[in-house]
């Protein structure tokens, strides 16, 4: 039996992870729950999967969680980074599943490969913001890095055909979110809720943001030079729309392998949990013949200037892949209250990644002190009166 820590048990990951879990019950346990401030739903995980360790991310919710709950838990909810780093680092789990959202997952998750742990990565922000030094620290710990995302699982998936150094470069596909066909102009107008409704994933508010801007793209594509050790012009991205073919190897001998997959979360999932087995999951099988046309398109860096933004910061190195992660989420959060247009996330994104520019990528003080200059730059164009 493989037992798991879930960091971020209350999220769209989280719950998929969650009813995995719950169909393999003579397979899994969970020894370890955080979660941020959903303590309606955690309470209820608590109740059903026992662990022996619990976080969130207030003082205040802990004290409330924990006068809900049965005896043994009372006083004992752990709240912030702290606790969600010793529910990673718990001593009886063998993976940590790492599904926070943002850049509140980096520390958690470092904490859990230092303490050996093998990691389900969801939180793609881990690699986006500190990813050499992830890596050095997985490679030095000995320990395995599995993705969970959809589509650095299907790029995990389709190397094992092939040897790495035969890889000419690999193909993120993207959905291209609910307004790939809007112009410029209608963009303009577009409404939180309007960006909210993904065409083919049941995601959570920020990933659909992210996902309507393209930005998702963009942290995918940093994500992947780190986990697949790859120069970034060797990745590329295509808009694929419906969602079947979650992304592409193509081999030096012009072979080209593909996962393919109805959208569902749960097999990405379960495979980093399964790995290198796969667990007989009861759901749709797709079928070719009922799924029409497939199409492929190169993504419109003028209309979806995100992912130029995301390119850019790779490429450049330095803490500005942290710098455009920290910019975006407060633009993101601004958008989604209201307080800017949808236009003006990436544009808020970009002034930022020219303000905010000093610090090392092996340094985690650089990365942090960068996160937080780029949070603080972002608010400040956001609400200059501020």
């Amino acid at each position: 039996m493989k037992t798991l820590s879930l960091l971020g048990s209350t999220g769209s990951i989280g719950t998929n992870v969650l009813d995995v879990v719950r169909s393999f019950p003579d397979r899994y346990r969970v020894a370890g729950l955080a979660a941020g401030k959903n303590i309606a739903k955690l309470r209820e995980q608590i109740l059903e999967f026992q662990p022996e360790q619990v976080s969130v991310a207030r003082e205040d919710d802990a004290a409330k969680l924990s006068s809900q709950l049965p005896e043994e838990y009372r006083g004992k909810i752990l709240h912030g980074t702290g606790g969600s780093e010793k529910v990673a680092a718990l001593d009886s789990v063998d993976m940590t599943i790492s599904a926070i959202v943002g850049a509140a997952g980096l520390l958690p998750t470092l904490a859990a490969i230092e303490a050996g742990k093998d990691i389900g990565l969801a939180n793609k922000e881990t690699l986006v913001m500190a990813g050499k030094l992830v890596m050095d620290s997985c490679r030095r710990k000995k320990i395995n890095l599995l993705p969970v995302d959809s589509e650095h699982s299907a790029i995990f998936q389709s190397l094992e055909a092939g040897d790495r150094q035969d890889v000419a470069r690999i193909i993120l596909t993207a959905s291209g979110g609910p307004f790939r066909e809007k112009s410029a102009a209608e963009l303009r107008q577009v409404s939180p809720d309007q960006a909210l409704a993904h065409p083919n994933w049941d995601m959570g508010r920020k990933i659909s943001i992210d996902s309507a801007t393209l930005m998702n793209k963009g942290l995918e594509v940093i994500e992947a030079k780190w986990l697949f050790d790859l120069a970034v012009s060797d990745i590329e991205v295509l808009v694929h729309p419906q969602s079947i073919v979650h992304s592409l190897v193509e081999y030096q001998d012009g072979s080209v392998i593909a996962q393919l997959g109805i959208p569902d979360m749960r097999i990405p999932i379960a495979y980093a949990l399964s790995y290198p087995r796969r667990l007989p999951l009861k759901l749709p099988r797709l079928s070719l013949a009922d799924c029409g046309s497939l199409e492929f398109h190169k993504p419109d860096y003028g209309r979806f200037p995100a992912l130029s933004l995301a390119f850019k910061a790779i490429e450049e190195g330095g803490v500005l892949p942290a710098v455009l992660n920290a910019a975006n989420e407060v633009a993101v959060e601004a958008f989604l209250d209201g307080q800017i247009s949808f236009l003006d996330i990436a544009a808020t994104v970009a002034k930022v990644m020219e303000v905010v520019t000093d610090g090392s990528e092996d340094d985690i003080h650089d990365i942090l002190r960068a996160d937080s200059l780029a949070r603080i730059e972002a608010k400040r164009l956001i609400s200059p009166e501020k």
